[in-house]
């Protein structure tokens, strides 16, 4: 099965602004079915498609399949089958030897900035990156399932 370890930060908006960053990745990404035991995603971005099933989160991990699908049909997942949308921008982001994906939501999540790195194992040291703040790891307010269908703005 495969396994995703993930921690979740939130960004200082100062000090990202301050940032050199890469061109990011515009995503489109819809939900055809989300609970708390598992959810079904559909990403699109300029060039691909994914679908991905997610399972229950127990500690900082949760089992993941993911795999790419014609660009052209996530586009009409997410138009005919989506449930919830949401919209944002990755920067994927190189710090101490570890990949961090930083997403800048836009729509009705404008103004939420997320940093996300996946680890080998729960216990796995990293450091912090100066311009990544408070841990909301497993705050399913954070969840971006969560954010699609009850976005930052009403918060």
């Amino acid at each position: 099965m495969a396994i995703e370890i993930e921690r979740k930060f939130l960004v200082d908006h100062e000090k990202w602004q301050q940032l050199a960053k890469p061109e990011p990745i515009h995503f489109r990404q819809g939900y055809i079915f989300s609970d708390e035991k598992k959810t079904i995603r559909i990403r699109v971005t300029d060039a691909e498609a994914y679908i991905t099933i997610k399972g229950s989160s127990a500690g900082f991990s949760r089992s993941e399949f993911e795999y790419t699908i014609p660009a052209a049909d996530g586009v009409q997942l997410l138009d005919n089958f989506a449930a919830s949308e949401l919209e944002k921008y990755r920067f994927n982001i190189n710090y101490a030897d570890k990949l961090w994906e930083v997403d800048e939501f836009l729509g009705d999540n404008q103004g939420l900035l997320m940093a996300e790195i996946e680890l080998d194992s729960e216990d796995e040291k990293f450091e912090l990156p100066p311009w990544v703040t408070t841990e909301v790891t497993g705050d399913k307010r954070y969840y971006n399932s969560f954010l699609s269908v009850n976005p930052f703005k009403n918060w």
